[in-house]
C-alpha cells in the first residue's frame, strides 16, 4: 500500500496492466453487476439537470424506468447508484451498431451538447474508491469480464495508473497524479535494485 496525501493506493495500481478492450468486452461493465454505477450527490444533481438534453438518446425502457423511479436509487450497501433496467444495464447506456454498450452522458459531453461528464466511478473503472475515516482507499477491482483489458495492457506495457491518468487527475488533481508517477518510479527503482541483489 502506498499513501499519497489523504489516499491509500493498493500496490496493484502500480503493478497490474490494463487497457479497456471494448471490441472484446462490448462494454459489459455497464450491463453486468449487482447494481448501478455509484454516484456522488453532486453528480446526481448534475445529471438530473442535463436529463432533458440527453432524454432522446435514452431507450424507451430507460425513459419509462426513470419516470417511475428516477435516475438513481440507494442499493443494498447504502450507496446512491444509477437506475438499471431489469437488473442489468444502466439507464444511461445505448448500444452502437456493433452491439457495444456505451454511455449517452459521455457521448453528449464529447459532442459538446452538455458540460457534465459521466460519473467518476465509471470513468475510474477498474479502480474503485472506498471512503475510510481519514483516507480514501484507491483499489483495483478485478473482474473476469476485464480479462481482455488485462491482456491488452500487458501487451502494450500500460499500468493501471497510466491508463487511468485522465480520470485520476479529474478526481484528485494534477499535483496528486504527479506524486503517483513519482511513487511508481521509486517502486520500479526498488524492484530493479532487489533483482540485482545476489
Amino acid at each position: 500500500m502506498i499513501q499519497i496525501r489523504d489516499t491509500i493506493l493498493s500496490d496493484d495500481i502500480f503493478e497490474e496492466h490494463f487497457i479497456c478492450h471494448l471490441t472484446k468486452c462490448k462494454g459489459a461493465c455497464c450491463v453486468e453487476g449487482d447494481s448501478g454505477a455509484p454516484l456522488e450527490q453532486e453528480e446526481f444533481e448534475q445529471i438530473q439537470s442535463i436529463l432533458p438534453e440527453i432524454w432522446n438518446d435514452l431507450s424507451p425502457k430507460a425513459q419509462a424506468l426513470i419516470e417511475e423511479q428516477g435516475i438513481a436509487y440507494t442499493d443494498y450497501d447504502g450507496e446512491l447508484v444509477t437506475s438499471i433496467i431489469n437488473g442489468r444495464e444502466c439507464v444511461f447506456t445505448y448500444f452502437d451498431a456493433d452491439g457495444t454498450c456505451k454511455c449517452s452522458i459521455e457521448k453528449a459531453c464529447r459532442e459538446g451538447r452538455i458540460q457534465v461528464q459521466k460519473p467518476i466511478s465509471c470513468h475510474l473503472y477498474p479502480i474503485r474508491l472506498q471512503k475510510l475515516s481519514e483516507f480514501t482507499a484507491v483499489n483495483y477491482n478485478r473482474w473476469s469480464i476485464c480479462k481482455p483489458a488485462v491482456k491488452l495492457g500487458k501487451r502494450e506495457g500500460v499500468k493501471i495508473y497510466e491508463f487511468l491518468r485522465e480520470p485520476l487527475i479529474r478526481r484528485f488533481g494534477e499535483e496528486w497524479y504527479k506524486e503517483v508517477c513519482e511513487a511508481a518510479k521509486l517502486l520500479e527503482e526498488e524492484k530493479r535494485a532487489d533483482s540485482r541483489e545476489p
